[in-house]
């Protein structure tokens, strides 16, 4: 085939993407109306005076099956890191599974949950979220040509897009995680706090990256997260004394990198900031008494873990 052929391929190919997977389209929409920077009073203190309220949100997954989930939204007061707030509610998880597009799957019932607290109960409503996954540390969720629903699309739209996979190129930049997704989509400030990094924009765990996390020797240790565009996507956080593991903090919506770092550290009593923490032990604990099941019958799920940068 000719340049110019190709060319014309390369076109159709990628306006079959864009009918295939609209999720695109509407990333790029919400990734316009991020805010980088802080815009409440109480991020502007020291000691976060005027912040009375924290939630921390997660979605744990059956063990074996990736539809049937719990999202759970739980509000703690800040300082004192007591629950105000809990509420875990199983849902159907319908929408398939792209790569760089797992907020599409997951934050709609996060949204409900915030929206509901709001109608029920608005004295409650957190101030920030502390969200277990990325924000800005994160690939830009885009489709590839030569994905098997390019190749040999499927009657049904969802089916299609659920086998659209990111190409190598396409994980290399920064993009919009679920924490900015959330924040977006509730006005929220909102943090992404990942266990795992994510290898973004030149981001790799190597042996530099190890070293730097040896060089983490105090709790509230930190070093930047630098891409190779030059950006600082995240902070590399040691969150407690008793951890040697980082935790990888990202801006999601309305903050600044300094004041999420800030945030979560005085949000940890255990490695994982307590917001995050209560709301996976009550979504983990919820799904056990509706199953009447041990432990090992909650999961993550593969796909969040792999995004998310989550462990089970």
């Amino acid at each position: 085939m000719g340049s110019a052929g190709q060319n014309q391929g390369a076109r159709g190919g990628r306006r079959l993407t864009a009918a295939l997977c609209p999720s695109a389209s509407e990333q790029a929409r919400l990734q316009a109306s991020v805010v980088e920077e802080d815009t409440e009073e109480w991020q502007k203190d020291s000691s976060f005076a005027g912040l009375e309220r924290v939630g921390g949100v997660d979605l744990s997954y059956i063990k074996g099956d990736d539809t049937s989930a719990c999202a759970s939204l739980v509000v703690l007061s800040y300082p004192a890191l007591e629950v105000l707030h809990e509420d875990c509610r199983m849902v159907a998880v319908s929408t398939p599974y792209v790569a760089g597009f797992l907020a599409f799957r997951e934050v709609p019932f996060l949204v409900e949950a915030v929206q509901r607290l709001q109608r029920e109960q608005p004295k409650l409503k957190p101030q920030v979220l502390l969200v277990d996954g990325n924000g800005l540390l994160h690939p830009r969720g885009r489709t590839s040509l030569e994905s098997p629903a390019l190749q040999a699309p499927r009657a049904a739209t969802r089916d299609a897009c659920s086998l659209v996979s990111c190409s190598d190129s396409d994980w290399l930049l920064a993009g919009f995680g679920v924490a900015c997704h959330l924040g977006v989509l509730t006005d929220l400030p909102c943090v992404g706090v990942a266990k795992n990094l994510l290898q973004v924009d030149g981001l790799v765990r190597d042996e530099l990256h190890r070293e730097q996390i040896r060089s983490l020797r105090r709790e509230g240790d930190t070093f930047p997260l630098t891409g190779a565009s030059g950006r600082v996507l995240g902070m590399a956080l040691r969150s407690c004394k008793n951890s040697s593991k980082p935790l990888y903090v990202s801006v999601g919506h309305r903050v600044c990198l300094q004041t999420a770092v800030r945030l979560v550290r005085s949000c940890c009593r255990y490695r994982i900031p307590e917001p995050i923490r209560q709301a996976d032990i009550r979504s983990r604990e919820y799904i056990r008494k509706q199953l009447c099941s041990p432990p090992e019958a909650v999961s993550s799920g593969p796909e969040r873990k792999n995004e998310a940068g989550l462990d089970d």
